[in-house]
């Protein structure tokens, strides 16, 4: 059908309404527009331009005018006035639900997309309508702010028009999740999710972005997020620095944590003679994670806890006769700094270490 002649159908019996209206002097009735309303519903799904449509609605004004009494100008203008802000009113709500249900099918195909609750075929097919080649590796950031965020706020909106502005041929899915900035790129480019991170620094005032590997195929989206999660939890229980974190450079913490009640013994058996410390075992256990992280150079530790170098290398013996272990000992030092960073993961002694 041709344009023409479907903007003709959405404005049947227009022009003999206005007639009607002018000869005797009347309102539209509220059936008449309802009729508008539903004719504008009907255009805006048909994809019609409503600059056009409300076009032909003057122009079938200027058609009725010649056939009308004298002096039906003023009726005239109202009722076309009527006619066409009902008409907009159901092209604009017709408008608005289509965008909520394209909100609605894009939250449920993310939701799908990161928890893999979909057939993976299935989701494949949906993820083209979204810009994503499910068939090839995606890797994922994910970025975390002092506050949560969500789909409309300015950060996440500013943020999204940013990238995609730099980047917008790109594949890339920019998205909100549990209050989280997240953003799905090819696995090749890298440097999408690298300038993501850096704009998603910058935007949520010191927050902090993790990025996941790269992996193959719709479950790789998965994996990848997942990853990125992962990350971030890590750094808030190890205290890790830098504003963003790559699950690649990270994968020694899951391998020493995948024998849970091993690296438990572990900790309990070389840590566990801290606690007669007084104190307790915590402030031994931050020594020893400033004196690693800082390279074993006790002026670095002792700056980076307030402590004269003297206190710092009191504590350090003070851990060697408790637990028999010498921390500047290099045959020591690593099951020390093992133990030390099981502890950590295992929030020991604080949490249970199971």
């Amino acid at each position: 059908m041709a344009e023409g002649t479907a903007q003709a159908d959405h404005l049947a019996g227009y022009v003999d309404i206005l007639l009607d209206v002018c000869t005797t002097g009347r309102r539209l009735t509220r059936a008449e527009l309802d009729e508008r309303r539903a004719q504008g519903m009907r255009a805006a799904e048909a994809g019609l331009a409503l600059r056009g449509l409300v076009r032909d609605h003057l122009a079938g004004a200027r058609e009725a005018h010649p056939r009308l009494p004298a002096g039906a100008a003023g009726p005239l203008l109202a009722a076309l006035e009527q006619a066409v802000d009902a008409f907009a009113e159901g092209y604009e709500r017709s408008q608005h639900q289509a965008v909520r249900q394209e909100e609605a099918a894009r939250r449920e195909f993310i939701d799908d997309l990161l928890y893999g609750r979909s057939d993976l075929g299935r989701l494949a097919e949906r993820a083209v309508r979204f810009g994503l080649r499910l068939s090839q590796a995606h890797a994922v950031a994910v970025a975390q702010g002092r506050e949560p965020y969500g789909d409309g706020y300015p950060v996440a909106r500013g943020i999204e028009e940013t990238v995609l502005a730099r980047f917008g041929n790109r594949q890339i899915l920019l998205t909100t999740k549990d209050g989280r900035l997240v953003c799905v790129a090819p696995g090749e480019q890298p440097d999408v999710l690298d300038y993501f991170a850096r704009q998603a620094y910058a935007a949520t005032d010191g927050g902090r972005v993790a990025i996941g590997r790269s992996h193959q195929g719709p479950g790789g989206v998965v994996h990848s997020y997942e990853e990125a999660l992962g990350a971030l939890e890590l750094a808030d229980r190890m205290g890790l620095e830098g504003p963003v974190l790559y699950a690649a450079d990270l994968l020694v913490y899951p391998v020493l944590t995948r024998d849970r009640q091993a690296m438990a013994d572990l900790v309990e058996s070389v840590l566990g003679p801290l606690r007669a410390a007084r104190g307790g075992a915590q402030p031994l256990i931050d020594t020893l994670s400033a004196y690693f992280d800082s390279g074993c150079v006790a002026t670095e530790a002792a700056r980076r806890m307030s402590l004269s170098v003297r206190a710092l290398t009191y504590r350090l013996e003070r851990i060697h006769g408790l637990t028999g272990a010498d921390p500047a000992d290099p045959r020591h030092r690593y099951t020390l700094q093992t133990a030390v960073i099981g502890a950590r993961l295992l929030d020991w002694p604080g949490g249970t270490g199971s």
